[in-house]
């Protein structure tokens, strides 16, 4: 994607994502900030262009789109309409009841999957999933996601053999905004 049209994507995301007020965080520390990336996600018009934009990152061998719940799953159902490619829904853990199964759509068994995350922080939920995908018989080496959010971009998930490709940084927002880079 053209560089200006990437700049503008980042700033439409942070627009209508970046929140102002009093928010309790997950640590339950206190912030005047916060970045609901669902409100990306939720706006049909900004899913496709942010999809648009992560489509040249899908590597051409790919079997299946594999969606992370929650936010994964609307970013590999607007993928896998734009690209044809079936889009698998990954959960958290395997359901315990019906099919009992981790992963919904398609046989996972020796087929190529890239994992699709809306954001990548720590990569806690992108690794366990990788994880049990492998252990089911998958073949899991990338993961695309909209924004890496790590202080390292990319390299998240290194330590599992996992290439991450990001279409924005925590720094292309910051610049979204105005502000500095961090490194």
């Amino acid at each position: 994607m053209q560089p200006d049209l990437l700049a503008e994507l980042a700033q439409d995301i942070d627009r209508t994502c970046r929140l102002g007020g009093s928010f309790t965080l997950r640590s339950g520390q206190t912030a005047t900030e916060y970045f609901d990336k669902y409100l990306f996600e939720s706006d049909p018009q900004l899913l496709r262009r942010v999809a648009e934009a992560m489509q040249p990152l899908v590597p051409i061998d790919t079997d299946l789109l594999g969606g992370l719940e929650l936010g994964g799953i609307p970013l590999a159902t607007m993928l896998s309409s734009l690209t044809g490619i079936p889009a698998l829904f990954v959960r958290k853990k395997a359901k315990e009841y019906g099919t009992r199964r981790l992963a919904e759509g398609a046989d996972i068994a020796a087929r190529r999957i890239t994992l699709v995350e809306d954001i990548v922080t720590t990569g806690g939920a992108v690794r366990d999933a990788t994880r049990a995908l492998r252990a089911a018989g998958a073949i899991v080496e990338t993961a695309i996601c909209a924004i890496d959010r790590s202080p390292t971009p990319g390299m998240a998930l290194s330590d599992i053999g996992l290439t991450t490709l990001p279409l924005l940084t925590r720094d292309d927002l910051d610049r979204a905004q105005g502000r500095p880079d961090r490194s």
